[in-house]
């Protein structure tokens, strides 16, 4: 319908040279499908309860588009008997989706009468993630100091992405990772480079799909670390290691390493034959290498090196860098003339190159190029190129419409134009025509022709140079080919040019200090002038750099520029345009800045021995202040991160120098080295880093310290020091050689120590007798030598162990929760101390026993914290250096709980006085069933304001005391009992009166009451 459609329009503009144009009008309004909302790749989990997938299609068009779907390049069809699909607009619906009859790739056709256009693929996948197998995970049993690799063997799962985390023994108590544990984010095994006791527990591995928001657990892993005395050591070994990699431009990945060993290996990582990326990360203590927003120049061979005391271990493989298709070129929606030539262009770039095929209304065209050399209308239509490698496809779409019409200005016509005097003008003649028409003009009645100041241009344009006022007229523009004819008029007006008539004018400032730039400038005054500025051809956006540029305010004419607090960066060409709506002039002038020099450039280490480095770099701007000196700078892994000056020769860097040398380094350290120049302006920002480099190897200067020792177990010898700090390792393979004989002997025995950190050795030997003298001492050294001994220290064999065990002479419990114990001393004059541990003998084990120790000077001590009327078994020995003697046994029984004493005080019941004295009564207190019974009662009498007295002790409830013959006194009365003295009655007693403190209180609160009443 739509060729025949053509065809016949097509024979109405040949026949009817007067039609205008076959697409204008009412039908230039209406155009093919453009995407708006394509497929995308989709993935479903098994277990969602909503039972449906959108796979979403719109695409904007007029009149509206009709929706058809691909399924594998197969149309679907929505009227099958028992379909799952449907659609809702142009979103495909899948109800109750089966993963036999619904997973693959799906496409999207949008149809109207200008054409077809296909989306971009959306694949439909099915997620899940079963559990683990059900079977117990078998017991790993690992010596300690030994590498454990617990396995996680993930079930069955889509799709490919997991992440993993350990827990262990219950959740939610992750596995911290450091640099000893490491959990592979590829394969989810946990690895552990050196086991020790506290890693004893139950493991389980979590594995979580982030694509359907799942997570599932293993099986707990029993590890079950086995002592081995002494720990042995064991050299790194990579177990880890990363495979060869492609990556993508733009993406971020991630490499791992990861070694077994003792003492725990450090990971280094570099790249072959160049530094690694600025925007690498190592994370994870160096078991990852995180390479963000990958470039083609990070394609290379990377090396992950793992390093302990015992050896290293290293890995290399290569990291490709390829790039999905992208476009350098692709094709327009256009509108071409009937017969003429057109060719389509689409070019990608991407790696591998992608292949490039054509699409017309969705089905594929056998040709390489889109080359036409003579239109048809058959030719109309939605045109897709594709570009695809095997990383992915994209798509360009356009519409091509082909036409032919007579001219017209109906859209376009000839306008009112104004023009400067003086300058050039051009009046466009832009009429709607095809095939392309020939044009002609007329100023008024006369009829124009090419000539020195009048030129008419192949698109139809008229062109007048040096514009005078005789110019202004109506322009009429003629437009003719083989379809017809048209014609439109416009006016030309002239104005004043406007013309600068106060330039800037050069400036030269020092840096925080102000400018000022100059500009004013005439103009038409029927026409609005605008001042614009812009620095080396950059517009100044005066709003956004208010903080430093500001227009004043000096009239319509003047465009002053300010310059506040002026920088560097502020330096350079200002150009001031003076702009009407017609016309615009500019005039420039240069501003100089003068300031701190700019940075160095090119900092590198071009030669090196053990303690220095020649440095080289290039000079930075002077900002027109000659550079007078160089500063250098260093940091090094020991210093964080702080730059300190470096000690150069000579001295002082001058300002003409682009070399120097510094001294007094550290052999076989990894420096960075900066530059940093300064002028009479002052100092300016640093140099970038130089590349990490390392001074060359050199022989140990520095000796261990502190070495002394002794001590130890029988027959043993113990040789200690402080280790050399890592900066003056000097080179590889760094350790200690330990020399030592004993006093009087002329010939030293010397072993080799390999670790680094070691701070010890001890050397056994049956035949050394305890408490010898030896002579010890301590040298570094590394692979290029050895370094001077130690000062020589004098230290003694380890003693024999206490032989006896000591007698007791007291054992005895001094209430329910304390006890003594007392001995004789050993009679041995090498004995530092005694120990007694002490457990009840029934309820506890003697692992759990409390422990006391006491000097070589004491022969007794207190056993606290014990439980009432428990029978404790008491164990004591003496003890050294070398170890514990025999051990002697006692046993004690604490006593019985002691009672609380009474919680409430006697009542008294009866104050009367008898002559000279005062009888006082009490009830008698009854205990609780927590405290102790009553012995008695116990009375304090005293003169007020003093707190001692007269005590009197009475197993009555009541007491006679003398009456004072002045003065106020105080009686407390409490009762007594094992348990203590219990709470306390009080009554005064003044010039033969008597009052209880309480009753005090009550007849105080009466009479507060009947105050409160009057009021």
């Amino acid at each position: 319908i739509f060729f025949k459609e053509t065809l016949l329009l097509g024979f109405l503009v040949l026949t009817c040279p007067g039609l205008v144009c076959l697409f204008s009008a009412d039908e230039a309004t209406g155009y093919g499908p453009v995407f708006e909302e394509q497929p995308v790749d989709t993935i479903y989990p098994e277990e969602l309860p909503e039972a449906k997938i959108t796979m979403n299609c719109r695409a904007r068009a007029n009149p509206p588009a009709t929706y058809k779907w691909r399924l594998n390049n197969m149309i679907i069809d929505l009227n099958e008997e028992g379909s799952h699909y449907s659609l809702a607009g142009g979103n495909l619906v899948i109800s109750n989706p089966i993963k036999t009859k619904h997973e693959g790739k799906y496409s999207c056709l949008a149809t109207n009468i200008y054409g077809t256009v296909i989306s971009q693929e959306g694949s439909v996948q099915f997620g899940y993630l079963d559990l683990f197998s059900s079977e117990e995970r078998e017991t790993v049993k690992v010596k300690e100091g030994q590498g454990a690799v617990l396995l996680c063997a993930p079930p069955p799962h889509h799709p490919a992405d997991l992440s993993f985390r350990w827990i262990l023994n219950e959740f939610p108590t992750f596995i911290p990772l450091d640099n000893r544990r490491f959990v592979s984010q590829k394969t989810g095994n946990l690895h552990i480079s050196k086991v020790d006791s506290s890693d004893t527990g139950n493991y389980s591995c979590i594995a979580s799909s982030p694509s359907i928001s799942k997570s599932v657990f293993s099986n707990y892993i029993p590890l079950v670390p086995q002592a081995e005395r002494p720990i042995r050591k064991y050299p790194a070994d990579l177990e880890v290691k990363f495979p060869e990699t492609t990556a993508l431009i733009g993406q971020n990945i991630t490499l791992e390493c990861f070694a077994l060993g003792n003492p725990v290996p450090e990971i280094h990582w570099k790249k072959m034959g160049g530094n690694l990326p600025h925007s690498h990360e190592v994370r994870m203590a160096g078991a990852q290498l995180h390479l963000f927003n990958v470039q083609f120049e990070d394609d290379g061979t990377y090396r992950c090196e793992a390093v302990n005391s015992r050896g290293k271990d290293y890995h290399t493989a290569r990291v490709s860098v390829e790039a999905f298709p992208e476009w350098v070129e692709h094709i327009r929606s256009t509108e071409k003339d009937l017969g003429s030539e057109y060719t389509m262009s689409c070019v990608a770039s991407g790696k591998p190159k992608p292949h490039i095929r054509w699409l017309k209304n969705g089905e594929p065209l056998d040709r390489k190029e889109m080359k036409f050399s003579s239109l048809t209308f058959d030719d109309s239509g939605m045109y897709q190129c594709i570009a695809e490698n095997r990383h992915g496809i994209i798509y360009a779409n356009a519409e091509l419409r082909v036409f032919a019409c007579a001219p017209t200005f109906e859209h376009n016509p000839v306008k009112r134009v104004l023009a400067p005097k003086n300058r050039a003008v051009v009046i466009e003649c832009r009429p709607k025509a095809a095939p392309k028409p020939t044009f002609s003009w007329s100023k008024d009645t006369e009829l124009l022709s090419n000539s020195t100041r009048v030129f008419i241009w192949e698109d139809g344009s008229l062109e007048i140079l040096n514009v005078t006022q005789a110019d202004e007229g109506r322009y009429t523009c003629y437009a003719e080919n083989d379809r017809g004819k048209a014609n439109s008029t416009g006016t030309l007006l002239v104005t004043e040019s406007t013309k600068i008539t106060l330039a800037p004018s050069n400036s030269d400032v020092k840096v925080g200090e102000n400018a000022w730039m100059q500009c004013a400038a005439s103009h038409d005054p029927s026409l609005d002038i605008t001042f614009i500025w812009s620095l080396d051809g950059r517009v100044i956006d005066l709003h956004k750099d208010g903080r430093h540029y500001e227009r004043t305010p000096n009239g319509s004419s003047n465009g002053e520029l300010l310059i506040r607090n002026a920088q560097l960066k502020h330096a350079g060409r200002y150009t001031c345009t003076a702009q009407t709506p017609v016309d615009n002039v500019t005039a420039s002038a240069h501003l100089v800045v003068r300031g701190p020099p700019g940075a160095p450039g090119g900092v590198r280490v071009i030669n090196k021995t053990d303690k220095s480095v020649t440095l080289q770099w290039s000079r930075g701007a002077d900002n027109h202040s000659p550079i007078s000196k160089y500063t250098i700078q260093y940091r090094d892994s020991f210093s964080r991160d702080v730059w300190k000056n470096a000690p150069t020769s000579p001295v002082d860097v001058e300002g003409n120098a682009e070399t120097a040398m510094v001294v007094d380094l550290f052999p076989w350290t990894e420096y960075e080295f900066r530059v940093i120049a300064t002028n009479t302006l002052g100092t300016g920002e640093p140099s970038s880093p130089s590349p990490k480099d390392k001074t060359l190897k050199a022989v140990p200067v520095v000796a261990p310290s502190d070495v002394g020792g002794g001590g130890g177990t029988s027959r043993e010898l113990t040789i200690t020091w402080t280790p050399v700090q890592p900066q003056y390792y000097y080179g590889s393979n760094f350790g200690y050689i330990v020399a030592f004989k004993p006093q009087g002997d002329d010939q030293w025995m010397k072993v080799t120590v390999a670790d680094p950190q070691a701070n010890r050795y001890v050397h056994k030997d049956s035949s050394i007798p305890p408490s010898t003298e030896f002579q010890v001492k301590v040298k570094a050294f590394n692979s290029e030598g050895e370094g001077p001994y130690s000062l020589t220290a004098i230290i003694y064999s380890a003693q024999d162990a206490p032989s006896e065990a000591p007698s007791v002479v007291d054992s005895r419990a001094l209430s329910a929760t304390e006890a003594i114990v007392s001995w004789l001393p050993l009679s041995q004059s090498n004995i530092e101390g005694y120990q007694l541990k002490y457990w009840r003998n029934q309820e506890d084990s003697e692992g759990g026993a409390q422990k006391v120790v006491v000097s070589s000077q004491e022969n007794h001590t207190r056993l606290e914290g014990m439980k009432p009327n428990s029978h404790y078994l008491v164990e004591i020995q003496g003890y050294n250096s070398a170890g514990f003697g025999p051990p002697r046994r006692i046993h004690i029984h604490t006593k019985k709980a002691r009672m609380l004493s009474p919680s409430r005080a006697p009542k008294i019941i009866r104050k009367k006085l008898k002559g000279k004295s005062v009888n006082i009564a009490w009830e008698h207190v009854e205990p609780l069933a927590n405290e102790a019974s009553i012995n008695g009662y116990k009375v304090l009498y005293r003169q007020q304001g003093q707190s001692t007295g007269t005590v009197y002790i009475t197993n009555n409830r009541y007491i006679d005391l003398p009456l004072p013959p002045d003065g106020r006194y105080v009686v407390e009365v409490r009762a007594r009992t094992d348990g203590g003295d219990g709470a306390v009655a009080r009554i005064d007693i003044s010039g033969g009166g008597v009052m209880t403190a309480r009753s005090l209180g009550v007849l105080s609160l009466l009479l507060v009451a009947l105050l409160c009443l009057n009021l």
